[in-house]
C-alpha cells in the first residue's frame, strides 16, 4: 500500500490507515511513531554515495571501488556503536550485491576526545541548579594558582563550582568561537585546539592556554620578520657549512621526521607543534650572522611554514610571502627530509670525573674506545680535577656509556 513520490520523506507518514490508531491502555484515539528508524541508519552509505554523486541512472558506479574504503574514519564516541555498526552492516549488504568490491567500509578511525570546561551553578528555589556561563564568574586564586573560590561579576555573590566537564548548552559552559577568533584570530584557536592535548583524550579549556598559543605565533612572526630585515638570502651551499650551520640544519630535519610521523601516522599533532616551538628555541639561540646562516635560517622557516600550514594556514600563507615565495603556500607539497643532512660526522659526550660532570668532548661517530679515552683525558677542564685527585690515587678505569659520556673513576 506504501506509495512513494517525489516529495520525499517517509512514507507511512501520509497513510493515516498506519498512524491513525487507538491506544491498547485507554482505548482513546493515538498516534503511531512513524519515526522509525534511527538517524544513523537512515545516513549509513553516505560515504559511498560521494564517489559517484552525479549518477542519476543506479545506487554506486566503479568509481565506488576506485575510492572505497574511505581511509580515515573521524568521530566521536558515540559512532562506534551507531553509525559505524550501521555502515558496516550496509557495506558488507552492497558487498554481497556486487556494488563495492571491499569488505570494509573504513581503514582507520579515530576518536576525538572531548572539549571540556569549568561549570559554574547556584542553587535555585526549586531544588535545581541554574547554570553560569564561566565568562560570568570571577574566580578567586591562592598564591599556587588554585581556584579556591568563585562569584558571581554581576553581584558579588559566590557560585559553586561543579568542576570539570564536557561542554555542552544544559551547563551553559561552552565557549563562543566567534569571540575567540575576533580577539585572538582563528590560527590562534585552531593551534590551540590542536596544541592543547592528543585528540584522542579529552582537552580541557584554558584562556590561558589560548594565550599562550597566540604568544607563539607573535613570537614566530617576530623571528620570521627579523630574519628577513637581517639582509639578502644567499644560495645554500650544504658542503660549505660550519659544524653549528650543520648541527642546526640536522635539528630542522629530525624535526621535520618526526613532525611527518606524528601528523600523518600517529596523528599527535601537539606533539607536532611543541617539536616546532622547540625547533624555533633553537633557531633563536643561533645568532651566527654570516650569508651561509641566513641561507640555513630561510630553509629552517620555510619548513616550519610547511609543516604548521595545516594547523595555523593564514599566518603561515602571509609569512611565506614574506620570505619572497611566489607560490601559495596552500598548493605546496608537504617537506621533503633531506636524508644527508640526519648524517652525524661527529658526536657530543659528556666527561665525568668520579661521576661528576667536568667537560664535554667531541669525537668522531666512529671513533675507537682508545681515541674517546684519550681526548676524555686530555680535555683541559676535566684534566684539573683528574690532576687534583693524583696525589696519592690513580686513574683506575675509564667507562664509556656510547654516545651519552665517558666517566673516568680516580680512586
Amino acid at each position: 500500500d506504501i506509495e512513494f513520490d517525489e516529495t520525499g520523506g517517509s512514507p507511512i507518514k501520509k497513510m493515516p490507515e498506519f498512524y491513525q490508531t487507538s491506544c491498547p491502555s485507554c482505548g482513546k484515539d493515538a498516534v503511531r511513531e512513524t519515526d522509525t528508524f534511527d538517524t544513523f541508519f537512515e545516513s549509513s552509505w553516505y560515504y559511498a554515495r560521494y564517489t559517484g554523486p552525479d549518477n542519476d541512472q543506479s545506487m554506486l558506479d566503479k568509481r565506488a571501488d576506485y575510492w572505497l574504503p574511505v581511509d580515515q574514519y573521524i568521530g566521536g564516541i558515540e559512532h562506534a556503536v551507531l553509525h559505524l555498526l550501521y555502515a558496516r552492516f550496509f557495506h558488507k549488504l552492497m558487498r554481497d550485491e556486487g556494488l563495492v568490491s571491499s569488505n570494509e567500509p573504513f581503514s582507520k578511525l579515530l576518536t576525538q576526545g572531548m572539549v571540556l570546561a569549568n561549570s559554574y551553578y547556584r542553587e535555585n528555589d526549586k531544588g535545581g541548579k541554574d547554570w553560569i556561563a564561566p565568562d560570568d564568574v570571577n574566580v578567586q586564586l591562592d598564591n599556587k594558582g588554585k581556584a579556591i573560590g568563585a562569584t558571581l561579576r554581576a553581584d558579588g555573590q559566590p557560585v559553586l563550582s561543579d568542576g570539570m566537564s564536557k561542554m555542552s548548552k544544559s551547563k551553559n559552559n561552552g565557549v563562543d568561537p566567534q569571540m575567540l577568533i575576533d580577539q585572538y584570530g582563528a590560527d590562534t584557536l585552531r593551534l590551540f585546539s590542536m596544541f592543547a592535548a592528543p585528540p584522542d583524550q579529552s582537552m580541557e579549556w584554558s584562556n590561558t592556554g589560548v594565550e599562550g598559543a597566540n604568544r607563539f605565533l607573535r613570537r614566530l612572526w617576530r623571528q620570521v620578520h627579523e630574519h628577513i630585515k637581517s639582509g639578502d638570502v644567499a644560495e645554500l651551499e650544504v658542503d660549505n657549512l660550519t659544524d653549528e650551520q650543520a648541527a642546526l640544519r640536522r635539528k630542522l630535519y629530525l624535526t621535520l621526521q618526526k613532525v611527518s610521523d606524528d601528523m600523518m601516522r600517529r596523528f599527535t599533532f601537539n606533539t607536532a607543534v611543541a617539536a616546532n616551538m622547540e625547533l624555533l628555541n633553537e633557531v633563536s639561540k643561533f645568532d651566527n650572522k654570516s650569508d651561509q646562516s641566513r641561507a640555513v635560517r630561510q630553509e629552517i622557516f620555510s619548513t616550519v611554514l610547511l609543516m604548521l600550514a595545516p594547523i595555523a594556514p593564514h599566518i603561515c600563507e602571509t609569512l611565506w610571502k614574506a620570505l619572497g615565495k611566489t607560490t601559495l603556500l596552500i598548493d605546496e607539497s608537504w617537506p621533503q627530509i633531506d636524508t644527508a643532512a640526519l648524517v652525524q660526522e661527529t658526536i657530543e659526550l659528556m666527561v665525568q670525573v668520579n661521576g661528576k660532570l667536568r667537560g664535554k668532548i667531541k669525537v668522531a661517530v666512529e671513533a675507537n674506545d682508545d681515541d674517546i679515552k684519550q681526548q676524555a683525558q686530555e680535555n683541559e677542564n676535566a684534566k684539573r680535577f683528574i690532576e687534583d685527585n693524583l696525589a696519592d690515587k690513580a686513574v683506575r678505569k675509564i667507562i664509556i656509556v656510547k654516545g651519552r659520556l665517558v666517566n673516568i673513576v680516580v680512586a
